[in-house]
């Protein structure tokens, strides 16, 4: 039925019927992905202008990341990583499931997170400071 319809739309048969059928139903397809899957894919740097990429390769990707007091960061996501903070200071995560947590990071801590999709607010006085490490590669088991 919906082949049917969207053959009619592409304007019949032949090779350029049927090329217009094929862009017509990748289309379809595409209006059917959820608008939130794409919230998996957002990369901190490029939604961010407080992250800069250091250094990436096969294995690893380094970035830097500076939060000014007030700032909240737009939602992204991570592989596994680690965090070294630089600059500490208190900071409020907004995570993708609507759970917020506050913490207080102190210059010197070192992390390791799960994969996650968030958004990090200070909520501090001071601009806080922090080397990402991401990991490309699965941790072994």
């Amino acid at each position: 039925m919906v082949a049917g319809f969207l053959l009619q739309l592409a304007g019949g048969n032949g090779f350029l019927g049927g090329m217009r059928f094929i862009i017509c139903a990748v289309i379809a397809a595409a209006s059917f992905i959820s608008p939130a899957s794409s919230v998996w894919a957002q990369d901190p740097a490029a939604v961010n202008k407080t992250v800069k990429v250091k250094f990436e390769n096969e294995k690893v990707r380094v970035l830097e990341a500076e939060l000014p007091p007030g700032v909240k960061e737009a939602v992204h996501s991570h592989p596994a990583y680690v965090i070294y903070v630089m600059a500490g200071g208190k900071v409020r995560n907004h995570a993708s499931d609507g759970k917020t947590t506050e913490t207080e990071l102190k210059t010197g801590d070192v992390l390791y997170r799960e994969p996650l999709t968030h958004a990090a607010e200070n909520i501090g006085t001071t601009t806080m400071h922090f080397i990402l490490v991401e990991l490309k590669t699965p941790p072994p088991r």
